[in-house]
């Protein structure tokens, strides 16, 4: 009897390659910004397999996806921005392929890479300015580099993605607070101000937006859960994604869940998306990832 491995199944490699389409852009996973991870003369701002290294290569990250968009237009301004300058209803994958890039090049390219990716994002905000109705009511002007709204875009992201690993039941390196603690570079690299840096600190931010007033339920946000609700995916990917989406409304706190006029399922959505996340692990295992770029560059560096 062979010891070697089961091939995998005929629709794995079919899988891997719409997963990745959505979420790189690219069927092999290998777009020319993930291939470029393995250059790069530093071992960049994250340790490997640490908290980021961990918390991002798993598949919560599909989950926390969903959760910090949902979560993120609570806030008018930052909800103004997307609406005013995001062609999120035309192409939805291009604005989710864009983030991220963006997340991967941080989290596993070399300083020079992510210094470089942050500042293309950054000349990207310079221009997103413009009008909002505030939560009080009135109009105010927004800018996407406010440190209001970069602040409240880093919070919800954090938050996203430790509770969408936390769904997977994969443990992190040094726990919740590491994680929380080691993703603040990335804040700080957006210009956060003093980002938090336990998921006590991080919950009491959150909950601070909501008490001064500073969130919103319109009919905008209203308009951006139908849409997340219903994203352009089929068959199968449609299927998952439904899951998905319940998922993320289960892991977000009552308060804020009622804000996005959402309701929890009754059925055991978290059991059902862990057997999804495991299927699509093994689909995103079948072939090379950012992480492994990451390591190409580590080893030829000899770190």
């Amino acid at each position: 009897m062979s010891d070697s491995p089961s091939p995998a199944p005929g629709w794995i490699p079919s899988l891997r390659g719409k997963l990745l389409v959505a979420l790189a852009g690219d069927p092999t996973g290998m777009a020319p910004y993930v291939r470029a991870i393995a250059e790069g003369d530093d071992a960049g701002y994250f340790a490997e397999n640490g908290p980021a290294w961990t918390v991002h290569a798993g598949t919560g990250t599909l989950v926390a996806g969903i959760r910090a968009l949902l979560l993120q237009a609570l806030h008018p301004g930052a909800l103004a921005g997307v609406h005013d300058w995001s062609r999120y209803r035309e192409d939805p994958l291009g604005r989710l392929t864009g983030t991220v890039r963006w997340v991967v090049t941080l989290t596993y390219g070399s300083r020079t890479q992510a210094d470089a990716e942050t500042a293309r994002v950054g000349r990207f905000h310079q221009r997103v300015k413009g009008e909002y109705r505030a939560g009080d009511g009135h109009e105010r002007s927004y800018s996407a580099e406010a440190p209001d709204l970069v602040r409240w875009v880093h919070l919800a992201f954090t938050d996203a993605f430790l509770s969408g690993h936390e769904v997977s039941r994969r443990p992190i390196p040094g726990g919740p607070d590491a994680y929380v603690a080691d993703w603040a570079t990335a804040g700080r690299l957006m210009r956060v101000v003093d980002p938090p840096l336990t998921r006590a600190a991080l919950h009491a931010e959150l909950d601070g937006f909501l008490e001064r007033g500073e969130l919103r339920h319109d009919e905008r946000v209203d308009e951006v859960v139908r849409f997340l609700k219903k994203p352009p995916f089929r068959g199968l990917m449609g299927l998952s994604y439904r899951v998905l989406f319940a998922a993320a409304v289960a892991t977000i706190p009552p308060r804020f869940r009622k804000m996005l006029g959402l309701r929890r399922s009754p059925l055991p959505v978290l059991t059902v998306t862990r057997l999804v996340l495991r299927v699509t692990e093994r689909a995103l295992g079948s072939g090379p990832r950012a992480q492994d770029m990451a390591r190409e560059r580590l080893r030829r560096l000899g770190v």
